[in-house]
């Protein structure tokens, strides 16, 4: 199985999922980490700049793992079969082995309050469902 956690810095999950363009991409069996490795997006590969139409170089993963996303969001990835999972964990690697073990804490879309710049004008194209400020 394919599970992608965002992390723009490489070291902590990303908590804005849309934006994002870097993502540790694992391959788990049913308990452990049998490898990881960067994947790095481009600004039009984002959620935010991307198609919900279009292939996406995250179509191969089974489960996306971000410190948060709006409903437009997790339902764009469910409709591709990826299941949106967010947590609180800052962790990448704790994020993916507590996912395995079943202990993750994890929360729903309607639990995050989405923030969006002042001025940034995507008129709902990342699928958050969220008017900007």
């Amino acid at each position: 199985m394919k599970i992608a956690v965002s992390s723009q810095n490489q070291t902590n999950v990303t908590a804005h999922l849309g934006r994002c363009q870097k993502f540790w991409v694992y391959d788990v069996d049913e308990t452990t980490i049998q490898n990881k490795q960067v994947l790095q997006l481009t600004k039009d590969q984002s959620f935010h700049e991307s198609s919900p139409k279009d292939s996406h170089p995250l179509d191969t993963v089974q489960v996306l793992i971000s410190g948060s996303m709006g409903r437009g969001l997790a339902r764009r990835l469910e409709s591709k079969g990826i299941q949106p999972v967010i947590t609180s964990e800052t962790d990448p690697d704790t994020a993916i082995t507590t996912y395995l073990a079943g202990s993750l804490v994890v929360s729903t879309p309607e639990d995050h309050a989405h923030d969006h710049e002042a001025g940034n004008d995507h008129e709902g194209e990342c699928g958050c469902n969220q008017e900007t400020i």
